[in-house]
């Protein structure tokens, strides 16, 4: 991954991620601070917009619409795969979640309906199509380094 971070700063959030009824799907609270670099794709472009307002010890509320976080749900993402296509050891259950491998690497997958011959699966991200609020506090905010993105990437 060839990443420029020229220009860009290097951040560090506390955050906890909920759903509109308030079901929390994440949060660094209970380990380390996210860390990642403003500008290259590391976070979700509407709380990457949000953190951008943020000065470093602001605790701040975003609503991030689902265009803006994970997109709409896609629904040729919805696929039918031949049970062929599955390891023979797998149970397959509905509800199940599973990795496939994309071109970019593993992708998260659901098995939506299981048929005779055949598994509904959907390759969309488990957040797409829902709103999400953070709640996050703005840790660190600084012009990024080769060590940061090395650390990141776990170089």
């Amino acid at each position: 991954m060839d990443i420029d971070i020229k220009g860009k700063d290097f951040v560090k959030i506390h955050y906890t991620g909920s759903l509109a009824d308030g079901a929390v799907f994440d949060s660094s609270l209970e380990r380390e601070p996210l860390a990642f670099i403003m500008d290259v794709g590391m976070l979700i472009p509407g709380l990457e917009a949000d953190v951008k307002e943020a000065n470093v010890g602001d605790k701040r509320k975003a609503v991030i619409e689902a265009e803006k976080a994970y997109g709409s749900v896609n629904e040729e993402a919805v696929q039918d795969v031949p049970k062929t296509q599955f390891p023979e050891d797998l149970k397959i259950e509905e509800g199940m979640q599973l990795q496939a491998q994309g071109p970019e690497g593993p992708i998260p997958v659901m098995v939506k309906e299981i048929k005779e011959e055949s598994v509904i699966v959907d390759f969309n991200h488990p957040l797409a199509g829902k709103d999400l609020t953070f709640e996050y506090e703005l840790l660190e905010k600084r012009p990024a380094t080769e060590d940061d993105l090395n650390a990141i990437l776990g170089k």
